[in-house]
């Protein structure tokens, strides 16, 4: 069954007016759309208009009658004390809108947006863009001078749905692709994933002003990309105020809260001028917190009031200072533990963590590390004046090392960017050759396993012999090295047994650890004895 058709649409005061016979042969947009009832397939009017303009009500609902004898009209009186005023017609509309009992499965509503002030047409795109109004708009049109004296004129249906206009949705999406490639730009990148991640980032960069967090490991680009964030706004004109950057792992103590949020003078020896601070600073624009695990928890408290409020309070100040930021966050550590040991505030990171994007380490994109050499080859060039490139066997030997499992890339981008910068300083006649690329792979795997910490000993090897722990998988070497050391460190059997199953324990009405744990033991060869025979300083057959 068709739905039926709905208009919704105000007395126009100035353009509906007229008690004469003379208005007969002045173009009505009211009339004019009762009309064209036929054509547009309507059914009912639903006419709001004021307590100003009831007489004009029942004059149109008398000259609707004679047009459209077949259409259902419903008056809907408002109260509006000033029809120009934006607060007060939005919420006349939206309490209007609130109560009308919209019914989509049985009727397709159009919002005449003809008649009425420009504030009330503004109001009514609103509501609809917003769903308030389940509708499409209705704009009527006068007739052409070429029409015939009778024409009603003409009408258009538009829907703010922009997705189904093929000119507009094509330029959408050229503009949403121009912001990625402002976000990418110094970014090369074949890898799928972090592509999308590109993609959302600038869907939310360009739709909201909440707080960023980016995580990730030291060297994966977040302040880069925070810096193409800023850049892809400011080219929006979505901000206006500069990009402050601050790396929160230099700020500690006093000098924390001063440089953060400004101090006054005589509020600490040595302040003998006043100081606005970094927030101020970043006033109308992007303030962007790296590593801001770092802060102190007072620091903390403050930002938290800062972007929430917009205010804060300067060192040594009675009065607050206001200032309007986005805060991109960065940090390549886990908040989440921080909170659960005490370092980082809950409420805080339940701010920041509307919007969170990790970053991905170098090693989770092996096939990003051929197009980013050709980048720092060209910023080594920017830089030194000086074009440099691979031959063709020294590039292929430096790819399969650095995309290999041997490749650590610990200082991820940071790593990679030193790595190309020390090869073309080397390099003869600017080619860099293999011998070249071999004695940088040295040096990438000497730095890389100066700097990986040893593996902990599992103390196995003082229990078992080579043999017995080469049969033993990983998984349960892990698990027996934490039986080993909790049996050395109790006095007997059953106090091990204690500490080891404590949960399973107390579900047993008769428990008996200590010959669980024996038999546990006794899977790898191992005993009681054994173990702490193997202690340093204890003799043989000790218990």
């Amino acid at each position: 069954m068709a739905k039926r058709r709905v208009a919704l649409g105000f007395v126009g005061t100035t353009l509906d007016a007229g008690r004469t016979p003379a208005r007969w042969k002045r173009w009505r947009p009211t009339i004019s759309l009762c009309q064209q009832a036929a054509a547009i397939g309507l059914d009912r009017l639903e006419l709001i208009h004021d307590t100003h303009s009831q007489g004009l009500y029942q004059q149109l609902a008398s000259d609707i009658a004679e047009v459209a004898p077949a259409l259902t009209l419903r008056p809907h009186l408002i109260s509006l004390t000033n029809p120009w005023d934006l607060e007060e017609v939005y919420a006349a509309l939206h309490d209007f809108a609130r109560r009308y009992p919209f019914d989509t499965e049985t009727e397709d509503y159009l919002i005449n947006i003809t008649t009425g002030t420009h504030v009330m047409q503004i109001c009514w795109f609103l509501l609809v863009e917003a769903r308030y109004i389940p509708a499409r708009l209705l704009q009527i049109s006068p007739p052409k001078a070429r029409d015939r004296d009778d024409s009603p004129g003409s009408h258009t249906i538009v829907d703010i749905d922009l997705s189904r206009y093929d000119r507009i949705a094509t330029r959408f999406r050229a503009e949403e692709a121009e912001g990625v490639s402002v976000l990418k730009a110094g970014i090369e990148t074949r890898n799928a994933a972090f592509n999308q991640l590109i993609d959302r980032i600038e869907q939310v960069a360009i739709r909201s002003a909440a707080p960023v967090l980016l995580t990730g490991p030291t060297g994966a680009g977040k302040s880069h990309l925070a810096r193409r964030i800023y850049a892809l706004k400011k080219a929006r004109r979505q901000i206006a105020g500069p990009l402050v950057e601050v790396n929160c792992a230099t700020l500690r103590g006093d000098a924390a809260m001063s440089a953060l949020f400004g101090h006054v003078r005589g509020a600490f020896t040595g302040a003998v001028t006043d100081r606005a601070g970094l927030l101020k600073a970043a006033d109308g624009g992007v303030l962007f917190l790296d590593e801001i695990g770092e802060l102190g928890l007072d620091e903390q408290a403050m930002i938290l009031r800062a972007v929430e409020d917009r205010r804060f309070l300067p060192v040594g100040s009675d009065r607050e200072a206001e200032s309007r930021f986005q805060l991109i966050a960065g940090t390549n550590r886990d908040l989440g533990q921080a909170v659960h040991a005490g370092r980082f505030r809950d409420d805080l990171l339940a701010r920041i963590n509307l919007w969170s994007f990790d970053l991905p380490a170098l090693r989770a994109r092996p096939e990003d590390i051929d197009p980013n050499i050709d980048v720092e080859l060209r910023r080594h060039a920017e830089r030194e004046g000086r074009q440099v490139s691979f031959n063709r066997e020294a590039r292929q030997r430096y790819l399969t090392f650095a995309t290999s499992p041997a490749a650590v890339w610990s200082g991820n981008f940071r790593d990679l960017g030193a790595s190309i910068t020390r090869m073309a300083t080397l390099a003869p006649s600017g080619r860099i050759t293999e011998a070249v690329v071999i004695e940088e792979i040295a040096r990438l795997a000497s730095q890389w396993r100066a700097a990986t910490p040893p593996a902990p000993t599992d103390d196995l090897s003082a229990v078992l012999d080579a043999g017995r722990l080469a049969m033993i998988d990983p998984f349960d070497r892990v698990q027996l090295a934490e039986v080993v050391r909790v049996c050395r460190a109790a006095p007997s059997l059953s106090a091990a047994g204690r500490v080891l199953f404590p949960v399973s324990r107390a579900a047993r009405t008769a428990p008996n650890d200590a010959d669980r744990l024996r038999k546990y033991l006794a899977r790898f060869g191992l005993g009681w004895a054994a173990i702490k025979a193997a202690m340093p300083g204890v003799e043989d057959g000790a218990s």
